[in-house]
């Protein structure tokens, strides 16, 4: 058994559709399972809906006929005859997101965001499997959300292992080809949830975890992973192999290629993770597995743009000691903070940190009232894994250093952008 993910780079148009099915037929559909993402952009343009219907209500009709709009000019180019009943499943998916955003009682963002989001995944993956059956590779398409149960923690949702285990071992035939969605799950109540952002990927290796499969393959659109985000840097290099401890410390430092929580089902089971080029499906790519070590061994760089920087000392000079410590680290976590460096001296801490759910400024309120509080916002905070000299100097040139941490085989420079 094997798992792909594909993400909506790669099914972001007709073409991409096409050639995810020319991939299929390079290296093989037999006896695998494929994770689909919302197609292009279309995650965004599901949260401006979610946006505008709590900003403004009466505009939500007009920004869901854009993304009709965007999805039926994908089916016109896939499917010549419009009375194909994929139009009309797709026409009835944009209804229910209408149907739920007229009913819907609820004020919580987080809920309605699970509720209406997760209709990117499942419009895509109900084209995908259309086509396929079109073009005679026949498959079974399958609402994750009957798979994947977790928690109500709407927005970054926590699987319930043991009922997603006995829910995919029961009812998934493995000797077929098998497409579902990335990024969704649902509660007790089969109220939609989703993983996070990116978390298709954990998708993937969720399933992977529970059918035992041989490995999992994660298609983009680039080589493999790189040495660095070629967005932001020059002269990368593709990393042939990674082990899996090499690959979990760099995706928690924020490499965009693997998910954060990907790795860590796979590696308890010693599944490996090949990242692989959907443009030139034949390429090596990069292996992630046991005890590999990282090959080449060159520095490896990240950037996490728009951070925030928090300096806070104690007002009266008193230490700041394991309780404040403590004590800080609960407010950070409700007012969900995701912590990506601290430092600390006897009467300072800094904190640098992702304000994901735009919660900063209750924060601020609450610590300024026990501590002297030093705001930066929209920092970038840069990591480097087997940094050397070169490496540092090459970030270090005409930026303004707000704060340096070094370890052994890491330094993290928080800079002003």
């Amino acid at each position: 058994m094997r798992v792909f993910k594909f993400g909506g780079a790669s099914v972001k148009d007709a073409n991409g559709v096409k050639n995810l099915v020319k991939v299929l037929q390079e290296v093989g559909h037999e006896n695998t399972l494929l994770v689909v993402s919302a197609m292009g952009k279309t995650t965004n343009a599901m949260e401006k809906i979610v946006n505008t219907y709590f900003e403004d209500n009466a505009a939500c009709t007009e920004v869901i006929r854009e993304v009709i709009t965007y999805h039926n000019s994908i089916l016109t180019e896939l499917f010549s005859n419009n009375q194909h009943p994929i139009f009309k499943q797709i026409t009835d998916l944009f209804n229910e997101v209408r149907g739920f955003l007229a009913w819907n009682k609820s004020p919580k963002y987080s809920f309605v965001y699970d509720q209406v989001v997760g209709y990117g995944e499942l419009v895509s993956t109900n084209i995908l499997s259309a086509y396929l059956n079109d073009i005679g590779i026949k498959n079974n398409w399958l609402d994750v959300r009957n798979f994947i149960k977790t928690d109500d923690s709407y927005r970054d949702a926590h699987v319930n292992w043991e009922t997603t285990q006995e829910r995919i071992s029961k009812d998934i035939d493995r000797s077929t080809l098998n497409i579902t969605q990335g990024f969704l799950g649902s509660d007790d109540n089969n109220f939609t949830t989703t993983l996070g952002r990116e978390g298709s990927d954990y998708t993937a290796a969720i399933f992977a975890y529970c059918l035992d499969a041989n490995s999992v393959t994660i298609w983009k659109d680039v080589p493999g992973v790189l040495n660095a985000d070629p967005r932001y840097f020059e002269d990368t290099q593709l990393l042939n192999k990674i082990s899996y401890r090499e690959a979990i410390e760099l995706a928690f430092y924020g490499a965009s290629v693997i998910h954060p929580k990907t790795l860590q089902p796979l590696q308890r089971k010693e599944i490996p993770l090949q990242v692989k080029s959907f443009l030139n499906p034949k390429n090596a790519g990069t292996v992630v597995g046991k005890g590999i070590g990282i090959e080449p061994e060159v520095p490896c760089f990240i950037v996490k743009k728009n951070q925030v920087l928090m300096k806070l000392s104690s007002l009266d000079f008193s230490f700041i000691v394991e309780n404040s410590i403590s004590e800080l680290f609960k407010m950070l976590h409700d007012y969900k903070m995701k912590v990506d460096l601290i430092q600390n001296s006897a009467i300072s801490f800094s904190v640098c940190v992702d304000n994901r759910f735009d919660r900063l400024q209750g924060l601020l309120d609450e610590l300024k009232g026990r501590f002297k509080v030093v705001c930066h916002e929209n920092v970038s905070l840069y990591t480097i894994r087997h940094f050397n000299s070169a490496a540092i100097a090459s970030l270090q040139n005409g930026r303004e250093i707000l704060l340096e941490q070094r370890g052994k085989e890491t330094v993290q420079l928080v800079v002003k952008q």
